[in-house]
């Protein structure tokens, strides 16, 4: 039987066994990712523990972009936190254009700034936004957006699109990958979803590529095109069929509408 100083030295034993054994597992996930130090403790384990056991997160598919590469990450938009869900599905740092005045907040500006996000105006078109997310993508990053342009409160699978996230990957010459999102919590609040459980699923669906577009961001009609090419992909993860989706800002047209007017 051993002694209480013998028990005192096998306990404490184990525990800096644990301890070392936690710290290397740290380190291990930590180089298998592509944040920095000061980003790596929101996604891991922060991020990681909330979302799968408060918000009981799953993710469905995966994100099929080469390391190196660029891309333009769209996910229908429901809740305050939802970038924290599409984070679950890659190692890498995703920038996500996010609205000025959250970036600005002085509770809040110290995280965007960490996880470098890209602060944009709500209203009219910022330059500065998009050739800051354009030098990201070009430069092999993720970029993420809502083409919404806001929340969806409603019970429509998707709000009208906007054409921001196609300029963005035709500039860049990068690939376009749909998701779509389902019960993540959000109580009306910025900070109240942080509080409330969930059961959210994120589905990833496959880039898809505009290379035969790259030249023409120009072209009103291709921005719309590849608009419409990515709400229809969103609407599908989300199990619609025969999707007709629309556009923000224009009268909506269906593709068998626009045929028609020119004598197709």
């Amino acid at each position: 039987m051993m002694s209480d100083s013998e028990t005192t030295w096998l306990a404490a034993s184990v525990l800096a066994v644990m301890a070392v054994a936690l710290a290397l597992w740290i380190v291990a996930v930590y180089r298998r990712t592509s944040y920095t130090l000061a980003q790596f403790p929101w996604f891991y384990p922060f991020n990681y523990v909330m979302s799968r056991v408060l918000w009981r997160a799953k993710v469905e598919g995966t994100l099929r972009i080469p390391p190196s590469q660029g891309a333009v990450i769209v996910c229908n938009h429901i809740g305050p936190i939802d970038p924290a869900f599409v984070a679950l599905a890659t190692d890498r740092v995703v920038h996500w254009m996010v609205a000025k005045e959250y970036c600005s907040h002085p509770a809040m500006s110290w995280f965007f700034t960490t996880m470098k996000a890209i602060p944009v105006n709500r209203g009219g078109v910022d330059t500065a936004s998009t050739k800051l997310a354009i030098r990201y993508a070009s430069d092999g990053g993720l970029v993420g957006l809502f083409p919404e342009g806001r929340i969806n409160d409603t019970d429509r699978v998707l709000l009208p699109g906007r054409p921001g996230a196609a300029l963005i990957a035709l500039r860049a010459r990068v690939p376009v990958v749909p998701c779509y999102l389902t019960g993540a919590p959000n109580d009306g609040t910025s900070f109240g979803a942080f509080f409330l459980p969930a059961k959210a699923k994120i589905r990833i669906g496959e880039p898809i590529d505009i290379s035969e577009y790259y030249g023409r961001e120009n072209d009103k009609e291709v921005l719309a095109e590849i608009t419409r090419r990515f709400l229809i992909a969103m609407a599908g993860l989300a199990g619609v069929e025969n999707y007709q989706p629309e556009l923000a800002g224009r009268r909506w047209r269906t593709a068998a509408d626009m045929a028609s007017a020119q004598g197709g």
